[in-house]
């Protein structure tokens, strides 16, 4: 049996996935991975078959998608181009986690997709939303990457396809006690940014990541590294909190961790604002916006906020399991009829 795997590599939380259900799969078939995206960061364990531009948001430095910049990257005849160089028909079936050459290459071919992301679970109306939902977002978020079955991903089991978060075992590996720091990882912000915004909150250390940091620096009371594993685990294991947007993976593992968690959503990503429907019902701190109010609004979060835990998470060979039975044939959620029901 031979499997295409393919990971969008635009943030944290599809190739932290990757990393666990990977040698799983590998254990059953031979598997090759497509990474698309042009701005990620993380690095992938084992070989990448093929690269490919794909189709990545771009952010403003103040924690925001640019729309303007999103779309003047999108280069629709390389991503046909990308689509067309797969040869899709050497393989059994293609397992997705958002990533949409390898899901149209599939598409086209009649070759079985099963997408095995968070986005999935969204095509159950079961999942938490915003008050405000956008109908253009749910219709991306459904056809972005089309496949036949899916295994979602969520906080809790909303329906009975989804999955409880799948937590690495580098995360699991940690011992965490509660230290003197504050862990911060917000992507869309500019590191100069975060640390006039962080200066000003001095009773405690902050810790930022920073994906456009390229060495580690301190001002006050705030150090800024560069996005790297094992800096950000030790932070993350001793930290008392973690601030953080609402990114599902990144969320997941502070709860995970047993850690405070503060929320600020990227804005314009509707998946985040859905994300943080569902963790404020869960009993976490979401900022909405950065103002004059939000030195006050952290500083009682640092002493007051809620420590939330998961209730479960993914077991990797159950999960693998159905991955596999999903692309044999086996029903998971079947796209159609899961429509056909919603419409009903």
């Amino acid at each position: 049996m031979k499997i295409l795997y393919g990971i969008q590599g635009t943030g944290h939380g599809h190739i932290s996935r990757a990393r666990v259900v990977l040698p799983k799969l590998r254990e059953y078939a031979e598997v090759d991975v497509l990474v698309s995206g042009y701005n990620y960061k993380m690095n992938i364990e084992g070989e990448i078959a093929y690269k490919a531009r794909g189709l990545s948001l771009a952010y403003d430095s103040n924690g925001s998608v640019d729309m303007l910049e999103t779309a003047l990257n999108l280069h629709p005849i390389k991503f046909i181009q990308d689509v067309q160089a797969i040869p899709i028909e050497e393989y059994d079936f293609v397992v997705n986690d958002f990533e949409p050459v390898t899901a149209w290459a599939a598409n086209g071919a009649g070759i079985p997709c099963v997408a095995i992301s968070h986005q999935a679970s969204f095509l159950s109306e079961k999942v938490p939303r915003p008050e405000k939902r956008s109908l253009v977002a749910e219709q991306v978020m459904k056809h972005f990457a089309p496949s036949i079955a899916a295994v979602g991903s969520h906080y809790l089991k909303y329906d009975d396809f989804i999955e409880p978060p799948i937590i690495r075992q580098q995360i699991r590996n940690l011992n965490p006690v509660p230290g003197n720091h504050i862990t911060v990882y917000l992507p869309a912000f500019d590191d100069e940014t975060l640390c006039s915004i962080f200066n000003r909150v001095q009773k405690i250390e902050w810790d930022i990541f920073s994906p456009n940091c390229n060495e580690i620096y301190t001002k006050g009371n705030v150090t800024v590294y560069p996005v790297g594993e094992e800096p950000f685990l030790e932070s993350i294991e001793s930290c008392l909190g973690i601030v953080s947007a609402a990114g599902f993976e990144t969320t997941a593992e502070a709860m995970f961790l047993g850690k405070k968690l503060l929320a600020i959503p990227i804005r314009n990503q509707y998946e985040q604002l859905c994300n943080a429907a569902a963790i404020t019902q869960l009993g976490a701190k979401v900022v909405y916006q950065i103002d004059q109010h939000f030195p006050q609004i952290v500083s009682d979060w640092i002493d007051e906020g809620r420590i939330l835990t998961l209730p479960e998470i993914s077991d990797e060979e159950d999960l693998v399991s159905k991955i596999i039975a999903a692309g044999k044939g086996g029903k998971i959620l079947n796209m159609e009829s899961s429509l056909i029901e919603r419409s009903s």
